[in-house]
């Protein structure tokens, strides 16, 4: 199954929760969706709470099924908590890292400008979405004109939305810097990390 390319208020409301961000929709219909979703009644299993985290997750950030299981499999050899070293490889993406630094509007569009070419890391271009960003990486958009104007849109949408802390962005010259690693209550916090650990454990 390729990614996913729906409506996204419909996934939303099927998790409770703003797996593509929040929207006047998901916010004056966040039950169920269809014609039964006020009174519908799922019953609840330890299974299916795991594979909704996982979905949550994996719609989150974008990946197949594939990509996810193998970053999983990563965060398992690595040392540390599972679950944290796992939350943070998906959060020092470099299309995560675009999108944390406010140069694409939602983690699609930031994926779509690390796609076409329009992102330089250390001085280099790099055009893999997966690419796990490193602390002291300078992350900084090509000097294309096309590529500034894109995204000096986007951070003028995202002016209201602040970088997290373990990142530093220097708006005028579009560029960022990884100053740290994340820590993990700078990461997504609706999500319980210890409940796809013990879906991928059974």
């Amino acid at each position: 199954m390729g990614r996913y390319t729906g409506p996204r208020t419909k996934k939303n409301r099927q998790f409770s929760f703003p797996v593509f961000g929040t929207t006047k929709a998901f916010e004056r219909r966040p039950h169920l969706p269809g014609i039964h979703g006020p009174r519908l009644r799922r019953k609840v299993t330890g299974y299916s709470l795991a594979h909704n985290e996982k979905q949550k997750l994996r719609l989150m950030y974008g990946l197949l099924e594939k990509q996810f299981y193998l970053t999983f499999q990563r965060a398992k050899k690595r040392r540390g908590v599972t679950g944290d070293v796992f939350l943070g490889l998906l959060e020092t993406r470099l299309d995560n890292v675009v999108y944390l630094l406010g140069f694409g509007k939602t983690r699609r569009a930031a994926r779509q400008l690390v796609n076409h070419g329009h992102v330089k890391v250390n001085g280099q271009k790099v055009d893999i979405a997966s690419y796990n960003c490193k602390v002291g990486d300078v992350i900084e958009i090509r000097e294309k004109t096309s590529s500034r104007q894109l995204t000096t849109r986007c951070l003028d949408e995202n002016q209201y939305r602040v970088s997290p802390s373990w990142l530093t962005l220097e708006a005028s010259a579009l560029r960022g810097t990884v100053n740290r690693m994340p820590t993990r209550d700078e990461m997504e916090q609706g999500i319980n990390e210890q409940l796809i650990v013990q879906f991928y454990s059974r």
